[in-house]
């Protein structure tokens, strides 16, 4: 399925994720655009780019789903895995620019996972 065309509506999505270590919870993404696009055109996009690796998702702690843009992620490297820090004090979650490796385990096929640190950001701890 993927990204035909750039839209009006794949413009705006896009244009939140202007930082490549900021990631944005979907909640916040149909309340910061709900005059625009409405919520169901805001999944199907986020789907479409998640299946172009132009975006990718993660579960945090809390349970809401959030995307981010990783310029280390490209068709051809779907398995970049790094960790992300969530801070307790003001909820904003970064990417960290560091690989994690994932251990090889015998009789297990890995398809995906996920390292959220968490803590207080250089803000909230000042």
């Amino acid at each position: 399925m993927g990204i035909l065309r750039k839209t009006k509506s794949i413009k705006l999505i896009l244009g939140e994720f202007t930082s490549e270590t900021i990631a944005i919870s979907v909640t916040d993404l149909i309340n910061k655009l709900s005059l625009k696009i409405n919520k169901s055109t805001v999944y199907r996009i986020l789907d479409k780019l998640e299946d172009d690796n132009i975006l990718y998702s993660f579960i945090a702690a809390n349970g809401a789903k959030y995307y981010a843009k990783c310029r280390c992620r490209s068709k051809e490297n779907t398995n970049h895995i790094h960790p992300h820090f969530e801070c307790t004090g003001c909820g904003k979650i970064d990417c960290l620019e560091m690989e994690i490796e994932i251990p090889i385990i015998p009789n297990r096929n890995i398809s995906s996972s996920h390292f959220m640190f968490q803590g207080k950001c250089e803000y909230c701890s000042a």
